[in-house]
């Protein structure tokens, strides 16, 4: 799958786009098709280096993410194809997240 990363901090040209393995959901979490990202202040000051607590590099960023459910590990109330908004800890800019229901 194709995922953004930040291996430096920086502007937007920090931002590469790179192949990373699909991840699978463990018990309590889905799998989201991400359909849409958010791109908010958060993310803007973390890949300039300049939030507190922010990740270290290299990470994919992205705090928030709209899509579809398409995976479910054990113990959650969703079913694929269910519709999912989220905040995220960072890993919004790729195709597929696995998320805490």
């Amino acid at each position: 799958m194709k995922a953004a990363r930040v291996t430096e901090y920086g502007g937007r040209d920090v931002l590469d786009v790179v192949e990373t393995e699909k991840p699978d959901p463990g018990e309590g979490e889905v799998r989201i098709d991400v359909k849409a990202a958010g791109i908010n202040f958060a993310d803007i000051m973390q890949r300039r280096g300049h939030y507190h607590g922010g990740r270290e590099t290299p990470y994919t960023p992205g705090l928030e993410v709209a899509g579809e459910v398409d995976a479910v590990g054990e113990g959650v109330g969703r079913e694929p194809g269910d519709r999912v908004v989220t905040m995220l800890d960072s890993g919004g800019y790729a195709e597929w997240r696995a998320s805490r229901s």
